[in-house]
């Protein structure tokens, strides 16, 4: 399912007529009439929470001589809430453009030329752009610390502060004045 199908779904049973309607299908399978007399309402009240429900694949109809029967879906609604949640991958495809998208916006607004204009004073930001630079170390290679300085300060003059937070940051090991790469 979309994330729109499954958005709809859950509007669709947010609605206390339709699960009343539900709950009476799930003893039998009923026409409209029968349905409204059960509920206290009208039959074009039925008919139109029967057409939400169906439309949400909750419920078939089929003609029945002068009548419409209408079937619960069992197999909708046993499916599990979370396998639900999982199957709208829309959402989560939005949310990784979206933080695509701001980590692009970050990474045009502190560097120039390849170079950090300066370091983000907002910890989630210098992060980006801590991420950015450590791409420029080779995974696996042990870097010397005067190794490692020359390729910081082609970043940013204060190749001190970088060492340091990428190291707080976790994405530079250190042992003694022998650093590698993490990610």
């Amino acid at each position: 399912m979309t994330e729109e199908q499954v958005l709809q779904l859950f509007k669709c049973l947010a609605d206390r007529s339709r699960l009343r309607i539900l709950q009476s299908l799930l003893q039998e399978d009923m026409y409209a009439e029968r349905l409204a007399q059960r509920l206290g309402v009208t039959p074009a009240t039925v008919s139109f929470h029967m057409k939400k429900l169906e439309e949400n694949g909750l419920v078939t109809s089929r003609a029945d001589q002068y009548y419409t029967m209408y079937t619960l879906r069992r197999e909708v609604l046993t499916q599990p809430v979370l396998e639900l949640i999982g199957s709208a991958c829309d959402g989560r495809s939005e949310q990784e453009r979206r933080d695509e998208a701001y980590r692009k916006k970050v990474i045009e607004t502190f560097f120039e030329y390849g170079r950090l204009r300066a370091i983000p004073a907002q910890r989630k930001k210098e992060r980006i752009c801590l991420e950015e630079i450590v791409r420029a170390l080779e995974p696996g290679k042990i870097y010397a610390e005067p190794e490692l300085n020359q390729v910081l300060l082609q970043f940013h003059e204060d190749y001190c502060t970088l060492r340091r937070d990428m190291i707080s940051e976790g994405l530079l090991k250190r042992e003694g004045s022998l650093y590698q790469r993490v990610l």
